[in-house]
Formats: C-alpha cells, structure tokens, sequence
C-alpha cells in the first residue's frame, strides 16, 4: 500500500514525478533512473534516464502499480540520449506525453508522443517540438481549454545557452546582481503537437515588484516548473537547485508575471528536487523525490508523496520533508 513519505516504488528508482489525475485515478510520469557508477557533474552526465514507466495509484492509501515501459528513446528517432523529466496532459481525447532529450547535436528538445490509454504505451512524433529547447516540459491546460508548456533548467539543461532563444554553446549566465534567468512558456496549439509562438521568458519578482536576480539562489529560477492552479490564481512552483529547495510564486495569469512567495519544502536526500502538486478529492498532494532508497546517491532516486496544505490566504504552509 502506498504511503506517505515513503517511496511508492522500490524494485526501480523513479524521480522528477509529474501527477495527473486522469479517469479518476491518481497517475504519475517520472523518469527513470539507471543504476551505475560514473561521478555527478554540472552537465548532468550521471542522469542517463532512456526509458519511461508510469505508476498509478487507485486512491492515495492503494498499491502504487507500475504499469512497465511505454516509451523508449530507441523508438525515438531524434534522441541520442538522457530522456529526462517527462509531463503528461490529457486533450482532445488524447493523453500527451511530453519529454526532454539530447538531440543529434547533443541539445536538449522536447519532444511528444501520444496515446489513447494514461497507462501508454506512447507513440512518439517523428521530430520534436519546433522552437523547443532545454528540459523540464510541464503542461497546463487551463479552463478555458488552452494549454501552455512550462520548460527550462539550468546548466545541464542549458537554459543559459538559449538566452537570446538561439543557441549559443558555452554562453555564461547573468552576472549575479542581474535579473536571473527564468523559467519559459508557450502557448501550445490546438492539437498539443507544436506551439504557437516563440517561447517566452516567465517573469519572477518580489513584493515590490523587482525582478529576482541571479545572486539571490534561494528565491531565483533554477529548474522544474509546474504550474498548478488554486482559488483562480496561477501557482509557479520550481526548484531552486543548489540550494536545493522547493519554492512557489503566485501570479494572475499564465503566462506571469510572478510574485515570489517562499520556499515550502526543506532540503530532501540528495542533491536534486523536482515536484508536481495536484487536488485529488478535495485534497492537495505533493509529489517529489528523494536519494533516501539509494542511501544518499544523487541519479538514483525515488518518488514519494505527501498532503499539501494552504493558509486561509492562499500561501502554501511550509513543510519539512521528514516530518509529518
């Protein structure tokens, strides 16, 4: 039975949990990490993700199922390596999957597949998304049936690289009094398989309406977006990397700006944090990893979850990872 706080699967590790709920049941698309002994770096070498498998829980305390590979980057024309983390969303009678890979050229795309079933398997598109770049695709499709896709990640996925939106190798980020790099955003069109524009650089700022800059490595954009909505306002929620927190923003549309908020989860065990934050009968839950199953080693992970709780004025009440 599932627990809270607790890995939802042991017999593979599992991270970067995007959740949906789709045809009543709770689904989770995380990526999945391969065991083996090469050394962390700033390019993200130890992630060498190739495959997806997607879980699903009937309820909250139910058997957590693995439901088995359904989409390998072999079957992906366009990849040469590291399939990341991965976003699901359901349109048109159609559920997409969307995910990060290195193309040909070594560059992160993002790419999509589609299937009938949330269960997979998925059947990928020929070639990524057109005007698509770095990692971390998260999908919102909002009330009024337009979806947006949400990317961006910092060194390993490159974000600083696609600063002018082309890319320019080895390019440096912002000095660090100056605004920092944010997260991007896109209309998707009609049929979820490209989008509309050029994707565009979401804007974070604090009370007084000043830009984050790249210095302040608490608050600033670092990687893993989701967007989530709560009582008519747009959730920004992402990691803050090196110092390995969880933090939100809150905005009136979504496409931003947004007004930073605070952190809402502790450090976890290991070096990465990655979420998604979904309602689920009148609850809210987290999703997020942790490097607890693997004692500690960063690219083997796994996905857990707990109950995610709001103050009466719409901020998201702190919570510290190992306690209840």
């Amino acid at each position: 039975m599932a627990k809270q706080n607790e890995p939802l699967v042991t017999h593979i590790y599992t991270a970067d949990p995007s959740a949906h709920v789709f045809e009543g049941k709770i689904y989770i698309y995380p990526s999945h990490d391969l065991v083996h002994n090469g050394e962390d770096n700033d390019n993200g070498d130890q992630y060498r993700m190739e495959d997806y498998h997607i879980l699903s829980m009937d309820d909250v305390d139910a058997p957590c199922v693995d439901h088995g590979e359904v989409l390998h980057m072999k079957d992906v024309k366009w990849v040469s390596e590291q399939m990341w983390a991965p976003d699901a969303a359901f349109k048109n009678d159609t559920y997409y999957l969307y995910f990060p890979a290195r193309d040909k050229d070594g560059i992160f795309r993002i790419g999509v597949a589609t299937s009938k079933s949330p269960a997979g398997p998925f059947v990928p598109e020929e070639n990524y998304i057109l005007g698509s770049f770095s990692i971390d695709p998260a999908v919102l499709v909002d009330d009024d049936g337009k979806a947006y896709i949400y990317f961006g990640g910092l060194w390993g996925g490159q974000l600083e690289m696609w600063q002018t939106n082309n890319f320019i190798r080895n390019a440096e980020g912002p000095a660090l009094d100056a605004p920092a790099i944010g997260p991007r955003v896109a209309e998707l069109s009609d049929d979820m398989l490209s989008i509309k524009e050029i994707p565009q650089e979401i804007k974070i700022v604090d009370e007084d309406g000043r830009l984050i800059t790249a210095g302040e490595t608490d608050k600033r954009y670092f990687e893993g977006p989701w967007m989530h909505k709560y009582n008519g306002k747009y959730y920004l929620s992402y990691s803050t990397g090196d110092t390995h927190t969880l933090v939100y923003a809150i905005g009136d549309s979504p496409k931003g700006p947004f007004t930073f908020k605070g952190k809402f989860l502790d450090p976890v065990i290991g070096w990465t944090t990655h979420h998604s934050i979904i309602e689920f009968k009148d609850k809210w839950y987290l999703f997020y990893h942790d490097s607890s199953l693997s004692g500690g080693v960063n690219h083997e992970r796994c996905v857990k979850f707990r109950e995610l709780k709001y103050n009466e004025d719409g901020t998201i009440i702190p919570m510290k990872p190992y306690e209840d």
